[in-house]
């Protein structure tokens, strides 16, 4: 069963008067394991697209299923739980909040899955540790590499164990080695945990990470062949 599988998406914007159709009938199947990069100039549409795969907007038609849930556009109240349950976000910017520590981000978000106390501090320490941050739990975002934060960012994601991981521009604010360490943390965590990654990016770093190369213009994905690129060293 695929983690992803999104047919024939589309969602257009009333703006005005006008009607702005942002995707014209995508398309994408992403397995558990599998990584997947989506490059686009801006103004595409992937954001968009990024947004309705995760559950913040819903399509205006087609098809989405996410670890085997519909996503009926119909009942947009069903996004919370399904992102709740089953998505797991990296961002950009890395969204830590600066008066809390990076284990305390990260019980933050195992709090708002339900998970409180004792258990969500052991999880977060966990976790932390899987990304590399077992020495640096006690520390606040301003004491932190940039590199750090997104591995903080990065462990908030996984919290729950959600089957799909969505990474909007994660190298974007990092230097050439700490983002080559970033892609290969998210592409080792993949691989032996079975989450399927979709990473929306400008960075060709990227396309040496990834199973399969993604290209999105106008709305319309232009290049779904199931190229595989060369593993990373």
């Amino acid at each position: 069963m695929n983690a992803i599988e999104a047919t024939d998406v589309t969602k257009i914007f009333q703006e005005g008067r006008e009607r702005v159709e942002v995707l014209k009938g995508v398309s994408l199947a992403i397995e558990p394991g599998e990584v997947v990069a989506l490059e686009g100039p801006s103004g595409s549409g992937k954001t968009t697209f990024l947004s309705i795969l995760g559950c913040i907007l819903t399509a205006t038609s087609g098809n989405l299923v996410i670890d085997g849930t519909r996503v009926d556009p119909r009942r947009p109240g069903d996004l919370p739980r399904i992102r709740k349950k089953s998505i797991g976000f990296v961002f950009q910017q890395f969204n830590l909040f600066p008066a809390l520590s990076a284990q305390e981000n990260v019980e933050y978000a195992l709090n708002i899955k339900g998970v409180q106390g004792r258990a969500a501090r052991a999880e977060a320490e966990r976790i932390l540790g899987v990304v590399g941050l077992g020495d640096r739990r006690g520390f606040l975002p301003r004491d932190l590499s940039g590199g750090q934060k997104q591995r903080v960012a990065v462990a908030r994601a996984l919290v729950g164990r959600p089957a799909v991981l969505l990474a909007d521009e994660p190298t974007a604010n990092l230097d050439s080695q700490v983002g080559t360490q970033v892609l290969e943390l998210f592409r080792d965590l993949a691989k032996k945990e079975g989450r399927a990654l979709l990473v929306v990016t400008h960075d060709p770093k990227v396309r040496g990470y990834a199973d399969r190369v993604v290209s999105i213009r106008d709305g319309l994905i232009s290049h779904t062949n199931a190229v595989h690129v060369a593993t990373a060293a």
